[in-house]
């Protein structure tokens, strides 16, 4: 048995899934590395020596690369200093400054973890701010908020049971809408607006160029019912502008969570809004609090790749070598008469079927990608460390994956 085998099989018999993400949890072995040991720039290997270029990104937080060496050192001075104290560090002072200036509906910004966690902070806040109880949801918002079989998608429907471990009663308060489907969300409002507190929305990666239309109208819609508009920007952020979707279409939202892009691969994530708003979570309102909110080496992390974006043409660079990469990826996908395409936007496309295909395919392909030394994923990701030797590099990977997957 391989190495990273003998990992797996601890894995499996320690942790439910085999992983703390379940996202993370290989699903393809034994072509999929079932650990990864150790990632530099743009490529990672497993615990047998196998090499990658990696298009994972840790599932999206490496935006600059692995061991990016201004961001480590930016750790490693931190840690001289002290990991997190019993009163705040000027650090959360000097990063939710950056934010401020940099993303346009943060006035205010608080720090927690995660994503989910912050996302539920912000549902927090609006219920307080609102003194109403219902959230219409757009995508997925984090397992804590998350919808899956939970309440109805259209008023007059009943709901189709909550998620394991959420009460009918919280699910029930929750209402799952699809993307661009802005009519579902006048429904609700028709139907019960005086109770919704906010639309929290995160955008559909393969069609996200409907957001210049879909925006607008649930900030027009909001504004009119007294709700509150929230962008989960978890994915967006710092990727498809430094300012996230709210910067890339103009549309400015009441409240913001941050969290992928913001500190190259540690943890942390920040929930912003409107000095209005975020005074909802003040000093005798909603109570949300973490020992590790402030903790300092995310927040120095964060600090020297806030920067950086600034500095340098980030996301110029993730737009440039993403259309290289994905748009290169398509011609040898359609010349291989393989139903596969990469939508949406280059920072964050999507792996799509085309209608009728078998999604069995999609599996083949991965698996052969993998054996070829790529590392992909259903919404897959360059980082600023992946250079024009490593796209070739990897399309001439993918190709000989194409020729593969359609033997």
């Amino acid at each position: 048995m391989t190495i990273s085998g003998q990992w797996h099989e601890r894995l499996e018999q320690a942790i439910p899934w085999g992983s703390s993400t379940c996202s993370k949890a290989p699903s393809l072995l034994p072509e999929e590395p079932a650990v990864i040991v150790r990632g530099d720039g743009c490529r990672v290997w497993d615990a047998d020596g196998n090499e990658y270029i990696d298009f994972r990104n840790g599932l999206g937080p490496i935006t600059l690369g692995y061991r990016f060496p201004e961001v480590d050192e930016a750790i490693r001075r931190q840690l001289d200093n002290g990991i997190v104290f019993g009163q705040p560090h000027p650090l959360e002072a000097e990063v939710a400054e950056l934010l401020g200036e940099l993303v346009p509906c943060a006035e205010r910004v608080r720090f927690l973890k995660t994503g989910g966690e912050a996302l539920a902070a912000a549902i927090r806040i609006a219920r307080t701010y609102t003194g109403r109880d219902r959230i219409v949801q757009v995508g997925y918002n984090g397992w804590l908020n998350a919808l899956a079989g939970g309440g109805p998608s259209l008023p007059g429907q009943r709901a189709t049971g909550s998620p394991k471990g959420v009460p009918a009663a919280v699910s029930g308060l929750h209402h799952a809408v699809g993307w661009n489907d802005i009519g579902s969300v006048e429904r609700w409002f028709d139907d019960c607006g005086s109770e919704i507190a906010a639309v929290v929305v995160a955008a559909d990666y393969a069609e996200m160029e409907k957001g210049a239309s879909f925006y607008p109208a649930l900030r027009e819609l909001t504004r009119k019912h007294g709700a509150l508009l929230v962008y989960d920007e978890i994915v967006t952020g710092f990727r498809i502008a430094i300012g996230g979707v709210q910067h890339y279409f103009g549309v400015v939202p009441d409240m913001a969570v941050f969290s992928k892009g913001i500190a190259n691969g540690m943890p942390l994530s920040a929930y912003m809004g409107s000095k209005e708003v975020m005074a909802a979570c003040d000093r005798g309102g909603a109570v949300i609090s973490s020992t590790f909110g402030g903790e300092t080496l995310s927040l120095a992390a964060s600090r020297a790749t806030i920067r950086i974006y600034r500095e340098q043409d980030v996301v110029g660079h993730l737009w440039r070598q993403g259309e290289k990469l994905w748009g290169g990826l398509n011609e040898r996908l359609s010349a291989a008469g393989l139903p596969i395409r990469l939508k949406g936007y280059a920072p964050c496309p999507a792996f799509t079927l085309q209608e009728g295909a078998d999604p069995a395919v999609r599996d083949r392909f991965f698996r052969a990608a993998y054996r070829n030394g790529v590392s992909l994923y259903n919404i897959s990701y360059v980082n600023y460390s992946h250079k024009d030797a490593d796209i070739a590099e990897a399309l001439e990977r993918l190709e000989q994956a194409c020729r593969e997957t359609a033997v």
